[in-house]
């Protein structure tokens, strides 16, 4: 059986009424987190095995999603190749973790400037977008030296601004600025 939900709520209600062998999670619900989701699905559903599908390729997103019980890891710009990859090995109760991840899950966490607000800390690619924002880059400037879409970009500076709850460029730029982002060897594009 194949379903599609659209929501944290929906996903749930899926979950608890199929049963599934293997669940594609996205991390970016309207309603919530697809890392809370994942590990309540989990509970409604203990055989069911989760694959995250998003656009987050950041080493702290998918840290979170195993740590609430995810076994798949992949980021939406992959082939479809690779899907098919990662459902087959999922389903197949071993763990996959998108190629370009894989290698950083085996180097220690270096210490990075972190920079959080009421949504919480943002992550290494957050912190890579808002240097960039703050340098004044274009979205798709940022997308082309990122090797990202221009959506991807815009989903990032999203939730920049929610996390740091900031209204525009020039207060990101202030709160940079005071963490320290934007230092000599940051200041030229």
């Amino acid at each position: 059986m194949v379903g599609e939900a659209g929501t944290v709520k929906e996903a749930l209600a899926l979950a608890q009424a199929c049963s599934p062998d293997v669940f594609v999670m996205d991390l970016g619900l309207p309603d919530g987190s697809g890392i809370d989701a994942t590990a309540e699905v989990i509970r409604l559903s203990p055989g069911t095995r989760v694959l995250v599908l998003t656009v987050h390729d950041d080493i702290a997103y998918l840290r979170r999603a195993f740590d609430a019980g995810a076994v798949g890891y992949l980021v939406k710009e992959a082939a479809d190749i690779d899907l098919v990859q990662a459902v087959r090995m999922v389903a197949s109760g071993r763990q996959y973790v998108h190629p370009t991840l894989g290698a950083a899950l085996l180097t220690p966490d270096a210490p990075s400037p972190r920079l959080g607000g009421p949504g919480g800390e943002l992550s290494d690619r957050e912190l890579e977008v808002l240097r960039m924002m703050a340098l004044g880059l274009t979205n798709t400037e940022i997308g082309q030296r990122l090797y990202v879409s221009v959506r991807t970009v815009e989903t990032h500076r999203s939730h920049i601004h929610q996390k740091l709850n900031v209204r525009n460029r020039a207060e990101l730029v202030r709160r940079a600025k005071q963490a320290g982002l934007l230092d000599d060897d940051q200041s030229s594009p």
